[in-house]
């Protein structure tokens, strides 16, 4: 421990590496399950608070990309990360697909992936209702999630001003569920003096509940907000390891706990077992041909498009996809402009995928919003809540003439109703939820799915490190889990402890 030895003085860390740095950096593809649980024991001995770990959006990656199960990944890890609660965040009322959902099916994802192994829950919503944010937590509390932390998601415009946030702050401060709040601020905007000034209203709607910092280094502030966070009553931040740190993600917590140190703060991480975990995911990236996270100059074009270090990797992916990688710079530059349109809504998910995908269409067709998604419809219909100010009359009703409004007008949330007799009485919770969210291809071609072999030594190539396919913790909590006698494993190697649990 460094710094203070203070108790009033201590700082927690929440790991983002696996979710929020894999999105940012690895566009979230980067990792598979055998590289988490790799590591998973020895991150267990870091001593983080919580580990920002998945969403629904991470778990339809796995499925989709690497035709993973992502219920089996939170279980795995879970049960090597015993002393380390996993975290989902969630935002709004949407599981996997863009496609609003009922209760019913929250309810069932929340119970799901609480009983597989999730803890703690970072709740947002995209615009930062919130009336939707206490019921979120509600209903997260009534599935059995232990902490439940409410974000408020920071942006800025000409109706996101600090009163703005002073207001949402407060009404929330009365939400039982609440057991943290949470300064939100995916688009690395924040400034010191902006953190110096939202600090009061968030911690007095916290109360006696601690509030956390979550910011991105895009345009390299955010290593100075933390800090100037810290000295206006900010007590948990959240960081990454140095490999997927920095760039469009968060600071990195070597990085950070120097920075506290300097400070007079104090820590719990253990420097050697971080250490450790940096070292591995250095050389995971380096065998994959993944980036690092490089320290960003400050880029006030950011402030026009405010697009999420995720988002700016996804866009990139987007262009290249099409082959258009060129086109890069002008979409940014068309992403202010359609935010601008559409009322200035939160470049949070679902909404941030809706503004980017329509500035490379508006780029790429030549005619501004000729071409419109079906979702881009239903956010002017209202379906993603009220825009935060009027959108724009003239692309308002350009959108709204398209031939399948009506259509889209009155379009269900997903529901379950009829799902089990659509689907199989006989299939898991689990496999429900991802058959009513994603094509059916995808889910057999995850089911189907086998360990490849791994690769013959000799045409390994001499940069990239030899590792197993499939790792031997996996394959061991595997076989466990067909055995249904078994309903519980602990098994201990020195420092590192695994615990298992069948799911009930």
């Amino acid at each position: 421990m460094t710094g203070s030895t203070d108790p009033g003085e201590l700082v927690d860390i929440v790991d983002t590496t696996t979710r929020d740095g894999n999105q940012s950096l690895w566009s979230a593809t980067g990792l598979t399950t055998p590289d988490v649980v790799a590591i998973a024991p020895v991150m267990n001995r870091v001593g983080f608070h919580a580990a920002d770990f998945t969403s629904s959006t991470h778990m339809a990656v796995s499925v989709r990309f690497h035709r993973e199960d992502p219920w089996e990944r939170i279980r795995l890890v879970s049960a090597a990360m015993p002393d380390t609660p996993l975290s989902f965040i969630t935002t709004g009322m949407r599981f996997v697909s863009w496609v609003p959902a009922d209760e019913d099916v929250m309810r069932l994802a929340f119970g799901c992936v609480v009983r597989n192994g999730i803890r703690r829950f970072q709740v947002a919503d995209p615009s930062n209702d919130p009336v939707r944010l206490k019921r979120l937590a509600v209903m997260a509390r009534e599935e059995g999630v232990e902490e439940i932390v409410i974000g408020l998601t920071y942006s800025i415009s000409e109706v996101h001003t600090h009163a703005y946030y002073a207001e949402r702050a407060a009404a929330l401060a009365g939400c039982a569920e609440m057991d943290r709040l949470y300064l939100k601020d995916p688009g690395g905007l924040l400034t010191p003096a902006a953190v110096r000034e939202l600090a009061p209203h968030f911690a007095r709607a916290a109360g006696e509940r601690p509030v956390e910092l979550h910011s991105h280094c895009t345009i390299g502030l955010a290593p100075f907000v933390y800090m100037e966070g810290l000295r206006a009553s900010f007590r948990v931040l959240h960081t990454a390891v140095a490999p997927l740190a920095r760039g469009t993600s968060n600071p990195a917590a070597e990085t950070t706990l120097r920075d506290l140190g300097a400070e007079g703060f104090s820590h719990r991480l253990d420097p050697d077992a971080l250490r450790e975990v940096s070292d591995y995911f250095a050389e995971l990236g380096h065998g994959k041909g993944l980036p690092v996270g490089r320290p960003q100059e400050f880029d006030a074009t950011y402030y026009h498009h405010q697009l999420a270090g995720g988002m700016v990797s996804t866009t990139r992916r987007m262009l290249e996809e099409l082959r258009r990688p060129e086109l890069f710079d002008a979409v940014l530059e068309e992403v202010g402009r359609v935010r601008a349109e559409m009322g200035y809504p939160i470049i949070v998910t679902p909404v941030s995928q809706l503004v980017a995908t329509q500035a490379v269409r508006n780029v790429i067709d030549g005619e501004r919003w000729s071409n419109v998604s079906d979702e881009t419809v239903r956010y002017f219909l209202g379906h993603y809540g009220e825009p935060a100010a009027p959108v724009a009359p003239d692309v308002a009703e350009r959108v709204l003439s398209r031939p399948r409004v009506e259509e889209l007008r009155h379009l269900e949330p997903l529901h379950l109703g009829g799902a089990r007799e659509r689907f199989g009485r006989r299939i898991s919770d689990e496999e429900l939820l991802l058959r009513l969210t994603m094509p059916a291809e995808q889910v057999d071609a995850m089911l189907s799915a086998q360990p490849p072999p791994p690769a013959p030594e000799a045409r390994r190539p001499a940069c990239r490190p030899a590792r197993p396919v499939r790792h031997p913790v996996v394959t061991l909590l595997q076989e466990v889990a067909r055995r249904k006698s078994i309903t519980q494993l602990r098994v201990q190697k020195g420092d590192d402890l695994v615990v298992w649990r069948r799911a009930t």
